[in-house]
C-alpha cells in the first residue's frame, strides 16, 4: 500500500510541474494580448496545478496505516481530496463565467498573433500527453485522485480547442465570440467538477459498488459453501470492502469453517482487484427458511 501511494505521489509531482508550465504560458501571453479565452484557459490550467497539490496532501494523509481512531484506515482522505479538486473546478468555472459576462459590458478587441496559435497548440499537446499518462497510471494504481485529476486535465483539451476557435473568430473580425466561447469553457469546467463530485459522493455515502448476485455466484463455487446472503459492498477505487453471510454444514468443525471463510476472502480479492477487505460471517445451514428468519 505504501509503495502504491509513493507511485501516485511521483505521478502528481511530475504532472504538477507540467501543468504550471502550461498555465503560465497561457496566462502571461493571454493577458499581454488581452485574449480573455486564452487567459481563462490559463487559469484553468493553473488550478490543475493547485489540484495536484491538493492530491499530494490527500495521498500523504491517506497513506497512513490504520490507528486507534481510524481502524479502517485513512483511505477516504483521498476521496476528500477529489471533492476539493471538484470544488476548485467549480470556483474557476464561476470566475470565468463572471469575467465573460463583464466582457459583454466592456467591449475590447483582443490581439491575435501567430504566437497565440503556437502557444495554444503546444500546450494542448502537453495536456493530451498528461491526460493519457495520468489516467493510465490512475487505473494501474487504482487511485481515485489520479482519475479525478486526469478528468480535470482532460477538460483542458476541450477548453483549448474552444480557445483556438475563439482566436480564429477574433482574427476573422468577430471579437464577440471570445466571451461567448469563454462561457462555453465555464460550462465545460462545471461539468467536469460535477462528475468528480458525483463519483466521490458514491464513496462517502457508502453506495453499493459490486453486484450482489455476481459475488454470490462466485462464492458458491468455493468448496464447502452451501449458500450466501446479506452481501454488502462499499468503498472506492482500490479500497472496496465486502461483508457477507456464508452458510456451511452445521456439523462442520470450526477449523474447517474458518478455512472456508479464508478461501472465500482470498478468492474475492483475486477476482476483484479493487477489493481490499472481506468480512465473512459463518452460519450453519439450517432447514430452508430457518436462516432467513434467524438473521432477519
Amino acid at each position: 500500500m505504501i509503495h502504491r501511494y509513493k507511485k501516485v505521489q511521483q505521478v502528481l509531482i511530475l504532472v504538477l510541474f507540467l501543468n504550471l508550465a502550461v498555465a503560465f504560458a497561457k496566462i502571461i501571453y493571454g493577458t499581454f494580448t488581452d485574449t480573455l479565452s486564452m487567459t481563462a484557459d490559463g487559469y484553468h490550467s493553473l488550478f490543475d496545478g493547485v489540484s495536484n497539490i491538493v492530491g499530494l496532501v490527500g495521498i500523504y494523509i491517506s497513506s497512513r496505516p490504520p490507528d486507534r481512531e481510524h481502524p479502517y484506515g485513512h483511505q477516504k482522505y483521498e476521496t476528500f481530496a477529489s471533492i476539493f479538486i471538484a470544488v476548485l473546478l467549480l470556483f474557476v468555472g464561476f470566475e470565468i463565467f463572471q469575467n465573460a459576462l463583464n466582457r459583454f459590458l466592456v467591449r475590447s478587441t483582443p490581439e491575435v498573433t501567430t504566437l497565440s496559435f503556437v502557444i495554444m497548440l503546444g500546450t494542448m499537446g502537453i495536456n493530451y500527453l498528461v491526460t493519457r499518462y495520468e489516467y493510465g497510471k490512475g487505473l494501474a494504481l487504482r487511485s481515485q485522485v489520479l482519475i479525478a485529476d486526469s478528468m480535470h486535465t482532460k477538460s483542458d483539451i476541450y477548453v483549448s480547442l474552444s480557445v483556438i476557435a475563439s482566436l480564429v473568430a477574433i482574427k476573422s473580425g468577430f471579437p464577440l465570440l471570445d466571451p461567448l466561447i469563454a462561457l462555453l469553457i465555464s460550462f465545460l469546467i462545471f461539468r467536469a467538477g460535477f462528475r468528480i463530485m458525483k463519483e466521490s459522493s458514491r464513496v462517502l455515502l457508502d453506495m453499493s459498488r459490486l453486484e450482489e448476485e455476481e459475488i454470490c455466484n462466485l462464492v458458491l463455487g468455493v468448496d464447502g459453501v452451501i449458500d450466501c446472503h446479506k452481501i454488502r459492498t462499499r468503498g472506492g477505487m482500490g479500497d472496496i470492502r465486502i461483508d457477507m453471510h456464508v452458510l456451511v454444514r452445521p456439523d462442520m468443525p470450526l477449523e474447517d469453517a474458518h478455512l472456508i471463510a479464508h478461501r472465500v476472502s482470498k478468492m474475492l480479492k483475486a477476482e476483484y482487484k479493487d477489493v481490499s477487505d472481506v468480512v465473512v460471517h459463518l452460519e450453519p445451514a439450517l432447514p430452508q427458511g430457518s436462516n432467513s428468519k434467524k438473521t432477519s
